[in-house]
């Protein structure tokens, strides 16, 4: 079989198509061909190859760009191109192909939106043919269950434009249609058109003008084949509502004082009693680190993989047939159950003791059953690794592995032996085994509850994992533990962020195509069929933090453009040592410590001839953290937070892995040592800050986001979701367009410069629209924030007269539901904070105990819990019916 490839491109010099072939069906692995095209104008790329494809063999292949040795772009190819060998007399296929971008119809080949919906049925069969054969081949994800896709044109063997002769379309794969034409009977510059039909309703005809088959007319024993059809139809786009909600925030009646995987269950019937599709958690991997409260932040993993033991629903485990146990446990449980937060240490010490009574009773029973052997098999990879880090946690005291006496550097051989089933550990290593084939059970039951339902679940994959991770333990070439992972100053803080995590090395994943990102992405495909992607604009640049520093403002962006002092120079600012000191003068002292400056002065700083310095003992903020440690009250607090105001007084920080490079210290130009500078140079320095952080780096950025996120948000059918608030590049909106992933829209968070509320009727359709965040506070919580904000948002967004009321009241937050339900976004997902402000005897009293989590501080204990059982809510008639009515009233 010869096959000529044809593909019209423009490319820039040095660039290079290559078509990347896979075989599949001939009883031996497929294995990945790569077949250069060639160009004489750069503009339409073409190739030949001699194939054998015997009947039954499918040739899968899709298009790259090559740049010096490398992958610069690939097509998306969540439905990659096919070819079924059948027997026809059919020697000479010509493929004419375009490039397929993602297109703006992306999510409905995610599995969010076909998971719920029947499936259509469909057959692998080969395309027919005739002596001279045309196929032509569309991507029609709008054709709906019970429905079939037709084409019809201006010669008779198309029907001449009448719905009643035209030619239906086979299905062939996930929203693929295909049709093969006699060539002889339809010849080259026909017009056609697609259309729907069903049994009943009228034909649904797609917009825009007439297709027009351009193909070279074919010799006998040859077949045109034009993919990449897509035509497009006047559909109400698809839309849902749904819930965010932590699972370790459900409370129900036989719960153990935090919700777990069988909560999931109860909340997906309360989701289908108001006409919800969608339920988004946090992160539910396990963050056990120190077994303290601390461990609470959800987005502090010790594996990418791992399911936090908390989760596991422990009724539906066997019962312990040790009867005190059981008495006191269960005691324990209705104690815990009935706190109206979670305690999230002694709820994990009774739930790791049963589970450990659990384990003695019937572990090995379980390990030695079909079924965990197979799950074992499939996860061992991440699973070994994990439970050796978690035994080793234990032996030793510490998650920090480079304080373990033995074990501290991961040697593959050497955990293999620790953890071997006839070693001393086997024991202890098997217990964590067993919790996470428990776990896995449990959430996959859920998942599949929820799909069999109508209702999916939406996961959230963190941005980072804890610097004392199995993960960082077992693959440390790929983290750069000297750093830490923040994000700079936004509303939430006015000093930035410091989340403590490794940022990653980007240049060591690239080498095996990021294949870390796309096992921990296919994993969760194992229970969600949506992601929130956790601070995508990681994936352009992150926030990196020194590692002495505690607060965000010395951190810079990784990777970004530096400057050396020539560049910085030529900006019109002479360089000068003096910049990457803390500038310290009598009024900044007086300003910050008062009566206490001169105390301060002899503690901590020392007079030089060029003014104030630090003392080499305080001079980092590191520092004077310890130093502070166990100070709790407000006066050695305010000294310590003024030492480090003063600390971060400096106009560039250097760059962390390139020396001579510097960058402008972020958030600069309201602090006291840029005021201490001449006019002039001030001016100068504004224009070089501004360049540095509005414009120097998007095209940069852009391409650093294009050379990951495409690999990631391809390596499976979940619908991408990002969250893209904060400063957000400039380039960051383009990308996302690019690869249709949904962006997040907070009313209070407009993204349009000069706005202070957003507008939800002009949210774009591929978006998440919500209220709040858990970073934020509630709807109720915020209209107490800010009297003369609320006051504005009252009387020109809710258009209501006179003066606001002080407290929200049911039928304003219903107004503000209300409007982002209408909204055109996909997706609508709101707390469950802000749903039950629609209900005045369902909302709770105390406004602030909402509130899930407060970034500004980095040691808040996320502890929020419903405060009514998922049992009770469901019999909440009237709510449940108002969501309903609201909820099916804006099409959702």
């Amino acid at each position: 079989m010869h096959l000529h490839f044809t593909l019209p491109y423009r490319t820039r010099w040095g660039e290079q198509i290559k078509a990347v072939l896979h075989v599949s069906g001939l009883g031996k692995p497929s294995r990945q061909r790569l077949l250069p095209l060639r160009t004489l104008d750069g503009m339409t790329w073409q190739a030949d190859l001699e194939l054998a494809l015997p009947p039954g063999a499918e040739l899968i292949y899709h298009y790259q760009v090559h740049e010096e040795g490398r992958v610069k772009r690939s097509e998306w190819r969540a439905v990659p191109r096919k070819l079924l060998a059948g027997k026809s007399p059919v020697s000479h296929y010509d493929l004419h192909d375009f490039w397929r971008d993602a297109p703006d119809l992306a999510p409905l080949y995610s599995t969010a939106y076909t998971c719920a919906r029947p499936a259509h049925d469909y057959l692998a069969l080969p395309d027919e043919t005739f002596e001279q054969t045309y196929i032509l081949r569309a991507s029609a994800p709008q054709v709906q269950p019970g429905e079939t896709l037709y084409l019809t044109g201006s010669v008779a063997a198309l029907g001449q434009w009448a719905p009643a002769r035209a030619v239906p379309l086979r299905k062939s794969a996930l929203h693929e249609w295909s049709v093969s034409l006699n060539a002889a009977e339809v010849p080259a510059g026909t017009e056609f058109k697609f259309l729907i039909c069903s049994a009943h309703q009228a034909p649904l005809w797609e917009v825009g003008e007439n297709h027009r088959l351009n193909l070279p007319v074919v010799p006998a024993g040859h077949a045109g084949v034009l993919s990449d059809l897509r035509p497009v139809f006047a559909r109400t786009p698809w839309k849902m509502a749904g819930t965010v909600l932590p699972v370790f925030s459900l409370r129900s009646e036989g719960g153990f004082g935090v919700g777990d995987f069988g909560d999931i269950k109860r909340l997906v019937d309360w989701a289908v009693q108001t006409g919800q599709k969608v339920l988004q958690i946090l992160p539910i991997n396990d963050t056990t680190l120190t077994g303290t409260w601390t461990d609470s932040y959800p987005y502090n993993a010790v594996s990418v993989y791992a399911l936090h033991p908390m989760y596991v629903n422990l009724r539906a485990l066997p019962p312990l047939k040790d009867a005190a146990a059981s008495k006191r446990l269960e005691q324990e449980r209705v104690r815990l159950n009935a706190l109206p937060q979670v305690d999230y240490e002694a709820v994990n010490k009774a739930k790791r003791e049963y589970l450990r009574l659990s384990f003695a009773q019937d572990g090995a029973r379980v390990l030695s059953s079909a079924e965990f052997k197979q799950f074992f098999e499939r996860n061992q990879r991440w699973l070994l690794p994990y439970a050796a880090f978690s035994y080793l946690r234990d032996r030793f005291g510490t998650p920090d592995f480079t304080r373990w006496p033995r074990f501290g550097v991961y040697d593959p051989g050497q955990i293999k032996t620790l953890c071997a089933p006839s070693g001393a550990a086997y024991g202890p290593v098997s217990f964590y085994y067993y919790i996470q084939y428990i776990l896995h059970k449990q959430l996959l039951t859920a998942t599949r509850y929820g799909r069999e339902k109508g209702v999916l679940l939406k996961g959230d994959i963190p941005i980072g994992v804890s610097r004392f991770s199995a993960d960082a333990w077992a693959e440390p070439r790929l983290f750069h533990l000297d750093a830490q992972a923040g994000a700079p100053p936004d509303p939430f803080s006015a000093t930035g962020q410091n989340w403590g995590l490794p940022t990653y090395n980007w240049e060591a994943m690239a080498q095996d195509g990021y294949s870390w990102w796309t096992r921990r992405f296919t994993k969760m495909a194992e229970y969600f069929d949506a992601y929130r992607v956790d601070h995508v604009l990681g994936f352009f640049r992150i926030w990196e933090i020194p590692m002495h520093s505690v607060q965000g403002l010395l951190g810079q962006f990784a990777p970004a453009l530096a400057m050396d002092r020539e560049e910085i120079e030529r900006w019109g600012v002479p360089w000068q040592e003096a910049y990457l000191k803390p500038r310290i003068s009598e009024e900044l002292l007086t300003q910050l410590f008062g009566a206490q400056k001169e105390e301060v002065c002899q503690e901590f700083l020392q007079h030089m001839p060029e003014g104030w310095q630090f003392k080499p003992a305080y001079d980092t903020q590191r520092k004077v953290q310890q130093f502070f440690a166990q100070a709790t009250d407000a006066q050695n607090l305010q000294i310590r937070d003024g030492l480090y105001s003063l600390l971060n007084q400096v106009l560039f920080v250097p760059d962390h892995r390139r020396a001579g490079q510097y960058h402008p210290r972020i958030a600069v130009l309201g602090e006291a040592v840029f005021k201490a500078l001449p006019a002039p140079l001030q001016a100068a320095f504004t224009r070089l800050y501004n360049h540095y952080f509005y414009e120097r780096n998007n095209d940069f950025w852009a391409q650093e986001a294009l050379k990951k996120l495409p690999a990631l948000t391809q390596s499976t059918r979940m619908l991408p979701c990002a969250e893209d608030l904060g400063m957000i590049p400039a380039c960051v909106p383009g990308v996302l367009e690019q690869l249709k992933m949904l962006t997040l829209e907070i009313q209070r968070m407009p993204k349009t410069p000069g706005q202070t509320f957003a507008d939800p009727a002009q949210y774009p359709w591929r978006s998440v629209c919500s209220i709040s965040t858990h970073d934020m506070n509630p709807l109720r919580a915020w209209w107490e924030e800010n009297p003369a904000l609320t006051q504005d948002f009252y009387q020109r967004v809710l258009q209501r007269p006179g003066p606001a009321p002080q407290q929200a009241p049911a039928d304003v937050c219903r107004q503000v539901v209300q409007m982002h339900l209408n909204s055109p976004s996909l997706l609508c997902a709101l707390s469950f904070q802000d749903w039950s402000s629609l209900d005045e005897d369902l909302r709770v009293a105390d406004v602030q105990s909402e509130r899930i989590n407060v970034p500004a501080h980095p040691q808040h204990y996320w502890r929020y819990r419903m405060p009514l059982s998922l049992e009770a809510l469901k019999s909440k008639d009237f709510f449940n019916r108002t969501l309903g009515e609201m909820i099916a009233q804006s099409g959702r």
